[in-house]
């Protein structure tokens, strides 16, 4: 399941919709919203997770957070690391052999590490690009 799938399931379950009847409103075949829930179609197009935004009636931070998630949400991930050092490249093909047998709790722990890190990453490039333009 994507985190994608997982919200709009949860959003669509406290609202007491059926995926049969949510999927006739949103125009898709109700095994179309079951794979999309389950993960096993790629993200929603923008028109269509408008849709979701709109048939699910959610308040404004809710639509972010599912326009969020669908960014985060590929079931298949392709990770380019030519140009980088080798490290990055272990990195990537560690995980892809490992994702699989991971505990739920190291995924969990992993996944924060790498949130945080590419956070301060993100911070000391946003940093370097004002230092620039002075």
């Amino acid at each position: 399941m994507t985190p994608f799938g997982e919200r709009v399931r949860a959003l669509r379950k406290e609202k007491g919709v059926t995926q049969r009847d949510m999927a006739a409103a949103l125009n898709v075949s109700s095994a179309y919203l079951s794979a999309l829930e389950h993960g096993r179609r790629g993200r929603p197009t923008w028109d269509l997770l408008q849709r979701i935004i709109g048939y699910l009636n959610v308040i404004w931070d809710d639509a972010e957070e599912l326009e969020r998630l669908a960014e985060i949400s590929h079931p298949k991930v392709t990770v380019e690391t030519a140009g980088l050092g080798p490290e990055a490249t272990a990195l990537a093909n560690r995980l892809a052999e490992t994702i699989a047998i991971l505990h739920p709790d190291d995924i969990r722990r992993l996944l924060a590490e790498v949130e945080a890190a590419g956070a301060r990453a993100e911070a000391a490039q946003r940093l370097r690009r004002e230092r620039s333009r002075r």
